[in-house]
């Protein structure tokens, strides 16, 4: 597909700030913002409702379904906090953002997350889960870890993927 534009996921725990940086870098670079979560409520792409995490169950098939083709089109900044199910073929990019724990915790707290909610999100980035599952699912130069604390780390951010947007070739 000669022209195919390409395919980035933008994923890490809640809190640190994948909608911020998926929303400006599709404004930098026209590609479309896909944000998994508002796609499962708008097209009820899930299985019910867990009190316990505060959040829809998300049924992955329905969710693989739905972005299928547009994935396949390319074009698309996908952003999620998980990223093993989705089709290692859709994504050129993953970038797994991070956030040191005492400003992510402070997020999370200001969003009025359940404690034990706020308890697993904060483990999970202490233990960089969603690194891990990124580099397990994902070929190796395709995964890439940024700090996200600050206004300026997104800033930058959004600058270094820009430019990787405007160098790319299949």
């Amino acid at each position: 597909m000669v022209g195919k534009r390409p395919n980035i996921l933008v994923t890490g725990t809640p809190g640190t700030g994948k909608t911020t940086t998926a929303t400006a870098l599709a404004e930098a670079t026209q590609l479309r913002h896909i944000n998994i979560g508002e796609l499962v409520k708008e097209k009820n792409l899930h299985d019910g409702w867990d009190d316990e995490l505060d959040s829809y169950i998300l049924n992955e098939d329905l969710v693989c379904d739905e972005l299928e083709d547009v994935m396949e089109n390319g074009g698309n900044i996908v952003d999620y906090h998980g990223c093993d199910f989705f089709p290692e073929r859709w994504f050129d990019y993953v970038v797994v953002l991070q956030t040191d724990n005492t400003i992510l915790y402070d997020r999370l707290t200001r969003r009025g997350y359940k404690e034990s909610k706020l308890t697993n999100n904060v483990e999970s980035e202490i233990f960089q889960v969603l690194l891990e599952e990124a580099k397990e699912s994902y070929a190796e130069d395709k995964v890439i870890a940024l700090k996200s604390n600050t206004i300026e780390d997104i800033d930058s951010n959004v600058a270094t993927l820009t430019d990787w947007v405007r160098n790319w070739s299949i």
